[in-house]
């Protein structure tokens, strides 16, 4: 007697005498069928040599199983990654592996607030994972107002309506700032990213927080950005305008290791030495940090994890809707550079 042709859902529920609902169910292991009817569906699907088609599957629940990483191109050197963000994308990866999710890698025009539509219209991702400090706010409002799955790094928490994970660059600012403040140091120089990066301006006002409780006057002069992006030449210049307007600084905070590392050597080419004329303080203790020349006292923010709460937390968040709000705790590092 030749088996009955399987070639469907459909058929299975038929000769179970269940649903169609029921059957998809048992087949995905679900909590909510009973055993003895997982074992009957999966028996009849084993003998009919049944087997779930996973792109059909994807298709008819609107799902891709892949996560796109956001990046944005710019001008010249500015496309070379920044380290840290590496390392976020490291711990990306990992966890949507570990969660059978895919990680697409895209790159987005800085001026365009719609490309978003394209990727969940065509269903070629189910969510995205973006950076603040590339992300500009009409490419938020835009995300939000469509509803679009996403998670963004570097955004503080608070009632924002979508999810987020961050450090505490607060408590990080002031953390590096009172380290320096410790040591002796009085004219310290902040040097940042670009001006209107959230990261930054949250690090900054931790600075000025450290600075105003030691009963240290905030000096506009000492205060420098790079307009350049995340960039090593950004770094040189800014450290080279802070050295022509403020001679006497005698300590810097950096907004980042990479930054810390291109004004170490900036320094040098003034004649001024680290850590015995300057100590030096960079952000993220990313792996170049105990590396660098000399090694450098850092701000630990732990990339790997965040990139795994940034993939977990949106998985969490596409499956249940919980919008969640996480910030990883700061921690000063202490090594040569001070």
């Amino acid at each position: 007697m030749p088996k009955t042709e399987i070639q469907t859902i459909a058929d299975i529920a038929r000769l179970a005498g269940v649903s169609k609902s029921t059957v998809s169910r048992a087949l995905n292991n679900s909590p909510l069928i009973a055993a003895e009817t997982k074992e009957r569906i999966r028996t009849i699907a084993a003998e009919h040599d049944f087997h779930m088609n996973v792109p059909a599957r994807r298709l008819s629940l609107k799902q891709s199983h892949a996560i796109a990483l956001v990046t944005y191109p710019f001008k010249g050197d500015e496309n070379t990654p920044e380290v840290f963000m590496l390392e976020i994308m490291s711990g990306v990866s990992l966890a949507l592996h570990a969660n059978e999710y895919d990680l697409l890698v895209i790159s987005v025009d800085p001026s365009d607030v719609e490309w978003s539509r394209a990727y969940l219209e065509t269903g070629r991702v189910d969510g995205f994972i973006l950076l603040s400090g590339m992300c500009s706010r009409s490419q938020l409002r835009t995300l939000k107002d469509t509803h679009a799955p996403f998670i963004i790094w570097g955004v503080a928490p608070g009632a924002h309506g979508f999810c987020t994970v961050s450090g505490d660059s607060v408590a990080g600012g002031k953390l590096a700032t009172e380290h320096l403040l410790s040591r002796g140091n009085r004219r310290i120089a902040f040097l940042g990213g670009p001006e209107d990066d959230p990261e930054v301006q949250d690090r900054l006002r931790g600075y000025e927080l450290a600075l105003d409780e030691g009963g240290e006057r905030i000096d506009p002069e000492l205060l420098a950005y790079s307009d350049r992006h995340w960039t090593e030449e950004g770094a040189r210049v800014a450290t080279r305008e802070l050295l022509e307007r403020a001679p006497d600084l005698d300590a810097l905070f950096t907004c980042s290791d990479a930054f810390a590392i291109a004004a170490i050597d900036e320094l040098r080419t003034y004649g001024r030495e680290v850590p015995g004329d300057v100590g030096v303080v960079g952000y993220d203790d990313a792996l170049i940090a105990r590396h660098s020349n000399p090694p450098l006292t850092t701000i630990r923010q732990n990339g790997p994890l965040a990139g795994r709460l940034l993939a977990e937390n949106l998985i969490q968040h596409l499956r249940t809707g919980v919008v969640t709000n996480v910030s990883i705790p700061a921690e000063l590092v202490i090594r040569e550079s001070t």
